[in-house]
């Protein structure tokens, strides 16, 4: 009730500038007084512009849901295309209105509206004095939060990002993991774990892609800590993968190299979740501490810096780490000379490396050739002097 009260403040529509009438999708002409009573949006778009086409199929789901459940709305699509024949084969696509193709009222009304960049939605209002008003472009309102953004005001944009704000900070496992109709995760196997027995746990939101080379590289790194993790504190870190693969076959390939969990492939959390964190790359992955809030610890960079050690990577732990590193590294000589090394050593911090005496893993401190590929753990250095 109350989105409809939002929505009739937009819809007295009086007159857009130079418009007499529009275009059906069925190439029918209709007066512009056919949208009186409906809350009406202007939408500028064209066929050769990428972006314009990936967001239209997005606006056309969400008009006819809006449609299907008795939402009085109307988009009016202007053409920014280089020809009519151009604009037709666009406008196929539209189950709305349009302006009839006229360049020279295009740029009227581009300028009138200060369209700068297309894809451009304009949801159109009424001023106080009865006049024709109009609200910021909401593309990306509509691209973040896609029905639920109806009506497109800045009433609403406030109101959702509360809620955001409210999920992000609840410490609520199944409001940030679950949705209405699911209330589980899933393994590489398939099998449902509820998102109840989370609880009480340190976890990874882990964000990545199979097409991305640096997620892959990222998943090894996490895969080590978490069966590191596995072992020595059983039951007390979980990693939640949330895929930006590009089809259900990329994801499957990802899960199935991971030993952890899932959010299901296309389920609404995924988007709403990259929303909610303002995710702008991966991989990220973000840590949940045990009242389910998020810590600032930036989970990439304490696992790729410290792996497990940095468990349970609160900033404080990370500190904790990072300091007895550094004193560690204070009792270490700058450099050494090793008989089984005819270059001197030097000493350096090294994610991870192979020791060339005792032929195991090694990280963070290390004596290293810079001439050659010779590798030693700092113990290895003192048994032999």
């Amino acid at each position: 009730m109350e989105e409809e009260e939002e929505a009739k403040k937009h819809v007295k529509m009086l007159q857009l500038p130079g418009v007499e009438s529009l275009l059906s999708n069925g190439g029918k002409e209709v007066p512009l007084s056919s949208i009186e009573g409906r809350m009406a949006c202007l939408f500028f778009s064209a066929h050769w512009c990428r972006p314009c086409r990936n967001f239209t199929p997005k606006l056309v789901q969400i008009y006819t849901m809006l449609r299907n459940t008795g939402k009085n709305i109307e988009i009016i699509f202007i053409s920014l295309d280089h020809d009519e024949t151009s604009f037709l084969n666009h406008f196929k696509s539209m189950p709305w209105l349009a302006l009839p193709f006229n360049t020279s009222l295009r740029r009227k009304l581009c300028s009138h509206f200060g369209i700068e960049h297309i894809p451009a939605l304009i949801p159109l209002s009424e001023t106080p004095s009865g006049g024709l008003g109009f609200e910021d472009d909401v593309v990306k309102l509509v691209e973040e939060y896609g029905v639920d953004a109806y009506p497109f005001s800045a009433k609403r944009r406030g109101e959702l990002e509360a809620m955001d704000d409210a999920r992000r900070q609840g410490g609520k496992l199944q409001e940030l993991l679950g949705c209405k109709d699911r209330d589980y995760v899933i393994s590489a196997d398939g099998i449902k774990i509820s998102i109840a027995d989370l609880t009480g746990k340190t976890i990874g939101l882990y964000f990545g892609a199979h097409w991305c080379p640096p997620c892959r590289a990222f998943t090894k790194q996490l895969m080590e800590v978490y069966n590191e993790l596995k072992i020595l504190r059983p039951g007390s870190f979980e990693v939640i993968f949330i895929s930006i693969d590009r089809s259900k076959e990329e994801f499957q390939a990802s899960l199935s190299a991971m030993p952890w969990l899932a959010i299901p492939y296309s389920d609404t959390a995924t988007q709403e979740l990259t929303r909610v964190f303002a995710i702008k790359g991966i991989p990220a992955l973000l840590i949940l501490g045990l009242d389910g809030k998020v810590l600032k610890t930036d989970g990439r960079t304490a696992i790729s810096a410290y792996g497990a050690t940095a468990f349970p990577f609160t900033e404080s732990r990370v500190s904790e780490v990072d300091e007895a590193l550094r004193k560690e590294g204070d009792k270490l000589p700058r450099q050494v000379n090793d008989p089984r090394h005819s270059h001197e050593l030097e000493l350096d911090m090294a994610k991870a490396y192979i020791c060339d005496e005792c032929l195991q893993k090694g990280r963070h401190w290390v004596f290293s050739c810079k001439q050659c590929n010779f590798d030693l753990h700092p113990s290895c250095v003192e048994e032999s002097n």
